[in-house]
């Protein structure tokens, strides 16, 4: 059966919205802390966050944190080479993890008990990826098994995972996540949130 390790995304500049959004404030913590403690309490482990832009300035909030920090430098070419760092991090605190549960820090209404359905799903159904549905849309929080960690650690740079999503689409459970249709990108989404 394996176990889960997840991933955290959070390297972004946040350009739309004009300020980091890793440290917007929502229910008394930044985006960033609220899932990390999201993640902390599933049997998701061990947690890594993957900061880039504003890391320098990220990383203070986090010194209480038990996540691993990993820094992608190449944060400026996509999501990809963020994948690819987590991905590689946590394979190399954990060489035993047999799935990945990929997370972004501008969905606020993730919550402990979506993501352990995620994971418990994951094992039930014998498919290598488990992803939340909200609208026409199949994405994240995702889970991945083992076997299609070769392609993302290959991600072309600008792609997300949602690429190999589109690619195996036989090989998917999907878990509805209406409220994932909300994520932080502008100023009218976090005046929406407030």
């Amino acid at each position: 059966m394996g176990h889960t390790g997840a991933v955290i995304l959070a390297a972004g500049a946040s350009r739309r919205l004009g300020t980091p959004k890793q440290q917007v404030r929502f229910q008394q913590e930044s985006l960033l802390q609220r899932i990390i403690h999201t993640a902390q309490q599933t049997s998701a482990q061990p947690v890594v966050v993957v900061l880039g832009a504003f890391a320098d300035a990220i990383l203070p909030d986090l010194q209480d944190s038990e996540a691993s920090v990993v820094i992608n430098p190449d944060w400026e070419s996509g999501m990809g080479s963020s994948i690819q760092t987590g991905l590689r991090e946590l394979i190399r605190i954990d060489d035993d993890v047999s799935n990945v549960l990929l997370l972004l820090c501008d969905q606020p209404f993730i919550t402990p008990a979506l993501l352990q359905t995620l994971i418990s799903t994951h094992h039930q159904h014998n498919k290598g990826i488990t992803a939340c549905t909200y609208g026409p849309v199949t994405g994240s929080p995702a889970l991945f098994s083992s076997k299609y960690f070769p392609a993302l650690l290959t991600l072309a740079e600008p792609e997300g995972a949602r690429k190999i999503i589109r690619q195996h689409q036989d090989d998917i459970n999907t878990v509805p996540f209406p409220e994932g249709i909300i994520d932080i990108d502008t100023p009218e989404d976090l005046e929406k949130l407030r």
